[in-house]
């Protein structure tokens, strides 16, 4: 479990496709420098989130640490994409009897998002961010969280019909994470509030068990439902 609370920017040393060492095991890995703001109590087998996704610590060093990264990881994220020497963002996963400063991010990617417009305003900047998966629209409302490549960050303006949501980032933030270095066109990792993904399964499921549905949409659940209170209100 994560903030969204960047603690440090770390650089990209190697993202190897096929890694044959023993920490690489045989799969995709990621060799990251410049983090030993987070590495001093570091462990194998920790959990830091790099770019908001959620990965094991296989080797590590004072300064530097090796990830795996698994198949579904690369398909969902922009972290194949990254290069020798691009920045990232680095959290480690939350502690007990820390204060909580963003709001509750597991570290697992729900889609990309294309960053469509980037506007100044005096010293905060705009982003517009356009979701790869239009399925996760109903998840992103205006004064929401979202995590942005793991930044917690406050959702502006959505358009559901258009699949596009924006975003405002401060000067302070500006300094602390990678989002700046971004350029129209790019993609960034997003994390939807898990907590809209469960008021959403449980209602759904509340809903089924009232409508006496086994398959079917929550509209259509809710107009089993109402259709059944009509017409016992006619029946009265």
């Amino acid at each position: 479990m994560f903030t969204g609370i960047v603690e440090c920017m770390g650089t990209v040393v190697e993202f190897a496709s096929l890694d044959t060492t023993a920490a690489g095991g045989n799969g995709a890995s990621l060799d990251i420098s410049g983090a030993n703001q987070i590495l001093g109590d570091c462990h194998l087998g920790d959990s830091i989130a790099i770019n908001g996704t959620c990965l094991t610590v296989t080797e590590f060093t004072e300064d530097t640490f090796k990830v795996g990264v698994a198949p579904e990881t690369l398909s969902r994220t922009n972290l194949g994409q990254l290069r020798n020497g691009d920045p990232v963002n680095l959290e480690r996963a939350l502690a007990a009897g820390h204060r909580f400063g963003g709001h509750f991010v597991q570290g697992h990617i729900d889609a990309t998002a294309e960053i469509i417009e980037i506007t100044p305003d005096a010293n905060s900047i705009w982003y517009k961010l356009r979701v790869s998966d239009a399925k996760l629209m109903p998840y992103i409302i205006p004064k929401g969280f979202i995590a942005v490549d793991g930044t917690s960050l406050t959702v502006c303006d959505v358009s559901d019909d258009e699949s596009w949501f924006t975003i405002m980032m401060i000067a302070y933030t500006q300094t602390h994470v990678v989002m700046p270095t971004k350029r129209t066109g790019d993609l960034v990792n997003i994390e939807v509030d898990m907590l809209g993904k469960y008021v959403e399964k449980v209602t759904t499921n509340i809903l089924r068990s009232a409508s006496g549905a086994e398959d079917s949409s929550t509209t259509s659940y809710i107009e089993t439902i109402v259709q059944r209170v009509l017409e016992k209100s006619s029946k009265q």
